[in-house]
C-alpha cells in the first residue's frame, strides 16, 4: 500500500496504460460492519471537490422568470413549468434527460411540480433536484455544483465516485480524495472503522490502495 494518498494517486496515474481518450480517475470505497438494508446506514451525500471534477458536469435548472434568465448563462439547460408537463407525457425523453444530467436544481416553490411530473423518474435515479431557496444565487449554485460529486452506496458494500481526470496533478486529485475520506469518516457510524479499504484507479487502469 502507498505511504500517502498522493503516492497512491501517482502510482495509479503511472500504471495506467495509454488510451486514445481522456480517462477519469475514480475512487472505489468498500464499507464494513454496516447493515445497508437499513437506509439510515447508507452513504448518500454530495461533496464539493476543492480541485474540481476535471470533467464536464451536466446541470439542468428548473426555474421561472429572472432566475431562469440568469441560469441560461451557466446551466446546460433550463426548464419551465410547462417543460415539466411536456416531459411528464414523454417518458422516454424524461428518462434520457435524467440519464444525461448529473444534477438538477429547482426553485423551491417548483419542487412539488417536479415531484408530481418527474418524481417517478428522478427519484429512483437519485436525481431529485437540489432546492434553490429565494435568497440563493442561481449562478453561484450552478458553479458550485459543477465541482460536486455524489457519493452514494445504496445497499452495496462497494461503490464508486469520480475524483478527477488523468491530466490533473496527483496533488489536486489527492486533495479531492482527502475531502471525500474526511466526509465519510465524519458521516459513518463508526467513522474509519466502517471503511474496509479505498482504491484509486483511472477508467481502464489497475487499482491502487489508498491509505486511510
Amino acid at each position: 500500500m502507498a505511504d500517502s494518498i498522493e503516492d497512491a494517486v501517482s502510482q495509479a496515474l503511472e500504471d495506467a496504460p495509454p488510451r486514445n481518450f481522456r480517462e477519469t480517475v475514480d475512487l472505489a470505497i468498500n464499507l464494513r460492519d454496516l447493515d445497508l438494508n437499513d437506509p439510515s446506514n447508507r452513504v448518500d451525500d454530495e461533496v464539493v471537490l476543492p480541485a474540481g471534477t476535471g470533467q464536464e458536469t451536466q446541470i439542468v435548472v428548473i426555474a421561472e422568470g429572472e432566475t431562469a434568465l440568469r441560469a441560461e448563462d451557466v446551466a446546460d439547460d433550463v426548464l419551465s413549468g410547462d417543460d415539466l408537463s411536456d416531459l411528464a407525457s414523454e417518458e422516454n425523453d424524461a428518462k434520457d434527460l435524467a440519464d444525461e444530467t448529473d444534477f438538477f436544481i429547482a426553485e423551491a416553490d417548483m419542487m412539488q411540480d417536479v415531484a408530481s411530473n418527474l418524481g417517478r423518474i428522478l427519484g429512483p435515479r437519485g436525481k431529485m433536484p437540489t432546492p434553490l431557496q429565494p435568497d440563493d444565487d442561481v449562478v453561484e449554485t450552478v458553479n458550485r455544483m459543477k465541482n460536486t460529486v455524489q457519493i452514494r452506496s445504496g445497499d452495496r458494500r462497494t461503490f464508486h465516485t469520480r475524483v478527477g481526470a488523468e491530466d490533473m496533478s496527483a496533488d489536486e486529485i489527492s486533495d479531492n480524495i482527502d475531502v471525500i475520506i474526511r466526509r465519510l469518516e465524519a458521516d459513518l457510524e463508526k467513522g474509519p472503522l466502517n471503511l474496509d479499504g479505498i482504491y484509486v484507479k483511472t477508467t481502464m487502469g489497475p487499482s491502487v490502495e489508498v491509505p486511510v
